[in-house]
């Protein structure tokens, strides 16, 4: 029923990145979802997503990002709920196992901050999104942090029953932080 954390995937669309050598740590990248069910925050996180990144901080114009997430790795920490997401109301991972975001745009704005647009494709419905991004750099480690908010109904996530927003809430806030290596310095 938190399906709407799907909306995480969008996420994915950090601060886009640069060459073949640019690699996802998954181990220290996380994407979470927020909703809300009857007034009640819910938060959950995606296990399992993937980047391709080609980012040059420089030039970030040239740049570009493609996300992929598996939304049969979506994790609220109960089993029965996560089993109930990849059923057709939610998620139907049967038909439509990953959720995907292409940039379209990267634009910076001074100081460590961009501006991701893209096409966010979840359960076969596309949407346009513009996502905040903050970049900074450790130790040859970049991280990308952002949040945005996204409509589940706009994905036909949580169908028929599911569609009343009084139970289950339109709005999800998407929560991410992505570590890459081989971004060049900013």
């Amino acid at each position: 029923m938190k399906s709407w954390f799907l909306a995480c995937c969008a996420s994915l669309t950090l601060a886009a990145p640069a060459w073949a050598q640019q690699k996802l740590l998954p181990a220290q990248s996380e994407i979470v979802f927020v909703s809300r069910q009857m007034g009640v925050p819910v938060e959950g996180r995606f296990k399992k997503f993937d980047a391709q990144v080609q980012f040059d901080p420089k030039k970030p114009e040239t740049s570009k990002v493609a996300f992929t997430v598996d939304l049969g790795s979506a994790a609220l920490g109960v089993p029965e709920t996560e089993a109930e997401l990849a059923k057709p109301e939610w998620f139907d991972t049967r038909k439509f196992p990953q959720a995907q975001f292409q940039s379209t745009a990267i634009k910076g704005l001074g100081g460590g901050r961009y501006e991701v647009a893209g096409k966010l494709t979840i359960k076969g419905q596309a949407r346009d999104l513009v996502v905040p991004v903050a970049v900074a750099q450790n130790a040859g480690t970049t991280t990308a942090t952002g949040a945005f908010t996204l409509k589940r109904l706009d994905f036909k996530i949580g169908e028929g029953d599911w569609a009343d927003t009084s139970m289950v809430a339109n709005d999800v806030q998407v929560k991410f932080k992505l570590a890459l290596t081989g971004v060049p310095p900013l």
